[in-house]
């Protein structure tokens, strides 16, 4: 892919066309004086070492530079290079509930929007630290490897819906062992595991499976997301509501009791989501006392400088001006090619 990193300057090609029309006038000018001293058909005669052909292609030349000179300054770069950076920081597994009671809307917008949210801006306050995503319902999948890419990260949560798992359920459990086997080789980085459920339809011995990371120094804090109250799950269409086999509304309720165990066992926090934005400043201000250290380094695709070869066109052209004379030179005139 081709580009220029300073493309503003381009705008100075409008000159070009402005620079030859001083040429052509400073080369009329110069036909003009030379007339006041006779013909110039006599004149050429006693002036045989003059060249007509010679300015035109010092000005040709001198064109090409000037335009050279332009596209060099504003900074051509074409393909990629890939740099490893050195990041000094935490690693970080996100685990988030895609089941289809995630969809009720107690919490505002809904309680996978409110998710979705709560993510992007926890993101937006990470800094060098590598963070990994994982959904899940009746299974569990992983959506995006730990990873620096931020950028990356809040892309995939544009895509996330239940509809990206077709087992549905609440395998808290199971979650918390993939983002245990998402982290890289142990160091001196500390790592923690956040999981983002309503813990209802709860499946698997999730309080085990945080007991086990905590056992490798792995904390696991829980964000509930629901009300205790409960609310009904809403269809596709937006007219109805998830319904049971005796055809009543089916109501989820926050399993904040589920959620306490999973956090106490995974020597985490516990904090329920609400519209007040308690749970980000929650997690923010944990996540600010774990050990940084030196992460694996991060790739990146960068494009790759190539103002050096027009740098050195542009050179060539210069000298080739600069050897160029309006005259025939004297060292050449007795050589005749054909």
């Amino acid at each position: 892919m081709f580009r220029f990193s300073n493309p503003e300057y381009l705008y100075l090609l409008a000159a070009v066309p402005l620079f030859v029309l001083l040429l052509i006038v400073v080369r009329r000018r110069q036909r003009l004086r030379l007339k006041r001293f006779g013909n110039p058909m006599l004149l050429h005669q006693l002036m045989p070492d003059l060249s007509r052909k010679r300015p035109v292609m010092k000005a040709i030349l001198q064109v090409a530079i000037l335009t050279v000179c332009i596209f060099m300054i504003a900074g051509p770069q074409f393909g990629s290079k890939k740099e490893k950076a050195v990041r000094k920081g935490a690693e970080i597994m996100i685990a988030l509930d895609v089941s289809n009671s995630m969809m009720a809307e107690d919490i505002t917008p809904s309680r996978l929007e409110k998710s979705k949210q709560l993510i992007s801006r926890l993101v937006d306050k990470l800094s060098d630290d590598k963070v990994g995503l994982v959904i899940f319902a009746g299974e569990a999948f992983t959506q995006l490897p730990i990873t620096s890419d931020y950028v990356s990260a809040k892309l995939f949560l544009n895509t996330l819906s239940p509809d990206l798992i077709q087992t549905q359920g609440t395998a808290i459990g199971a979650a918390i062992d993939l983002c245990n086997r998402s982290f890289g080789p142990k160091g001196e980085a500390e790592r923690a595991i956040i999981v983002i459920t309503d813990g209802e339809n709860f499946e698997d011995n999730a309080t085990e499976s945080a007991k086990l990371a905590a056992e490798q120094g792995i904390q696991t804090h829980v964000v509930g997301m629901g009300d205790l109250q409960g609310a009904p799950i809403p269809l596709g269409n937006g007219r109805d509501f998830r319904k049971d086999r005796e055809g009543n509304v089916v109501i989820t309720k926050l399993n904040e009791q589920m959620c306490r165990e999973i956090a106490a066992a995974g020597e985490g926090v516990y904090v329920r989501s609400d519209n007040a934005n308690a749970a980000l400043r929650v997690l923010t201000k944990e996540l600010d006392t774990l050990t940084k250290a030196d992460v694996e380094g991060a790739v990146y695709s960068e494009y790759d400088e190539q103002f050096q070869a027009l740098a050195w066109i542009m050179l060539v052209l210069l000298v080739i001006d600069v050897f160029i004379e309006e005259r025939r030179s004297r060292l050449f005139r007795s050589i005749k090619l054909f």
